[in-house]
């Protein structure tokens, strides 16, 4: 017997309080079920159940056990729930809406991906900068990449975007790198104007130490990709997310500075026009696109070509 199905047997044994009723739920002989959970307890070193005459109670620690069974069983089911949905035919239109480089270097391939496993799906992906009404603009799903107002829109959280203070090394030759936050006024500064505080970036440190920087310089954008052009450039330093910025550090044409510090994450959630009535084929597509948002995602991302 496998653990998985070690844990329904437990769970059977402790919600009937008999391990001959547990084995015939599970389809099994009763000596099959008394064996195992007796081997459980020898590999656990501790007592799960009481035996009697009366039947079968867990013990305080079997309590816990099973909680904690239960927990698992349910993380199993709904794992199983979501594998056969996936499978299930998925068709229709989907209208996602997000912003600009967010949409063509992060949301394209993740939902091209989703595509190929439901070829019958149709997607209208729309991309633009501005903030848009869902309702009015007939959009199923948006991707917004901050803390959410209280609204009636249904919402679901996908993950985190860490941002990254880089400088090209040509740039850092003329200009010797950042130590301290103060150490950042005598750098020019390349300003992205709708995110991070524009002018002023925030900065904090392990020691819970947090500092706002007053920046200036040559060159401001609303577009990130122009940002991380003029960093490449050697213009100066900048602040970007990382999903923009790995390829170039990792090409090591630009260079992070200022790691012992952190800039604010954002919170990237999927916005829906109703928290009550989600279609299958909108759930299904926030299901893998939250799947696409764990550890460091951005390193998946490879896009660089189109710069």
């Amino acid at each position: 017997m496998d653990r998985v199905q070690g844990i329904s047997l437990y769970i059977r044994v402790v919600e009937t309080g008999s391990f001959s009723k547990a084995a015939e739920d599970l389809g099994i002989t009763q000596p099959t079920a008394t064996k195992f959970v007796a081997s459980l307890e020898k590999r656990l070193a501790t007592l799960l159940l009481h035996r009697s005459t009366r039947g079968v109670t867990p013990t305080e620690i079997g309590k816990i056990y099973y909680e904690k069974c239960k927990g698992i069983a349910r993380e199993i089911e709904e794992a199983d729930d979501l594998a056969s949905l996936m499978q299930s035919k998925v068709r229709g239109k989907i209208t996602i809406s997000a912003s600009v480089d967010f949409g063509r270097r992060v949301l394209t391939p993740s939902v091209l991906q989703f595509m190929l496993l439901h070829p019958e799906l149709e997607v209208n992906l729309n991309m633009d900068d501005r903030y848009i009404n869902l309702i009015e603009q007939g959009v199923d799903l948006a991707i917004r990449m901050r803390r959410l107002p209280d609204s009636s829109l249904g919402s679901r959280f996908l993950g985190s975007n860490p941002w990254v203070m880089v400088a090209s090394p040509e740039y850092l030759k003329d200009h010797p790198a950042p130590n301290k936050p103060k150490d950042i006024a005598h750098h020019q500064a390349l300003i992205y104007t709708t995110a991070q505080g524009d002018h002023r970036w925030n900065l904090s440190n392990q020691n819970n130490q947090s500092e706002i920087v007053e920046v200036k310089g040559p060159f401001t954008s609303n577009n990130l990709s122009a940002i991380l052009a003029a960093a490449r450039a050697g213009m100066g330093l900048a602040v970007l997310p990382w999903y923009v910025a790995h390829q170039s550090v990792k090409d090591k044409v630009l260079t992070p500075v200022m790691e012992d510090w952190t800039l604010p994450s954002q919170e990237i959630h999927a916005v829906f026009s109703s928290p009550k009535h989600v279609s299958t084929k909108v759930s299904l597509c926030i299901d893998w696109l939250q799947g696409q948002f764990k550890g460091k995602w951005w390193k998946g991302i490879e896009t660089e070509k189109l710069d």
